[in-house]
């Protein structure tokens, strides 16, 4: 088979090849959401007996959330331990390891997301049901009781709007010439003194 004629421009150029498109790497959060969500396929997959996702429920989700425990990486005491409420032990106890909380909030978070974005309508997303919140809020106050870690939420800072910057800073601009006026007021005030007493001490003012 004879090999086909190179085209070329009408400067004897050959014309340049498309460039391939490539496409975006994911983030780490979608990778991470990615993950996530077919671990939790894999989960109904080998469930006993297997679920369907479209049958999933927040029970199903919390049984889920107690599976994961046995990969968790966080010691967390029991009450019978005489480390309960110690937020650092001197040394290791027999108490099992735990999911953090932190980590099960985030993870609901992206499996919430993913499961919309995977055809799930937001009405039925077993993720964000009640009892999945507050299976989540008791974890949270157990574990700060059992660390000695009590948890604190993050106080927003007040994002001032352009105007409110401005604002502040002619307010602050308007104190500093007062305040600049104020002192030469006063220098003047006591060298007028000073010029009628004739000796060249101030008097200070009434």
């Amino acid at each position: 088979m004879e090999p086909k004629p190179v085209v070329s421009t009408v400067d004897g150029d050959v014309p340049p090849q498309p460039v391939p498109v490539q496409s975006p790497v994911p983030s780490r959060y979608e990778s991470q959401k990615r993950r996530d969500w077919n671990t939790f396929l894999q989960y109904l997959t080998n469930h006993k007996p297997p679920l369907p996702l479209s049958r999933c429920s927040g029970a199903h989700v919390i049984e889920f959330l107690k599976y994961l425990d046995q990969f968790g990486k966080t010691k967390v005491h029991t009450r019978d331990c005489s480390f309960f409420g110690h937020p650092n032990p001197p040394y290791s106890c027999v108490c099992s390891l735990r999911q953090a909380w932190g980590s099960l909030d985030a993870l609901i978070g992206r499996l919430r997301a993913a499961y919309e974005e995977n055809g799930g309508k937001q009405e039925s997303n077993p993720f964000g049901v009640r009892a999945v919140r507050i299976y989540l809020k008791e974890i949270r106050e157990s574990q700060a009781k059992a660390r000695g870690i009590p948890y604190e939420k993050k106080r927003k800072r007040k994002c001032l709007t352009p105007s409110a910057r401005e604002g502040s800073k002619a307010g602050a601009g308007g104190a500093s010439t007062s305040s600049s006026a104020a002192t030469a007021s006063t220098s003047a005030t006591a060298s007028a003194s000073a010029r009628e007493t004739g000796d060249g001490s101030a008097i200070a003012p009434p």
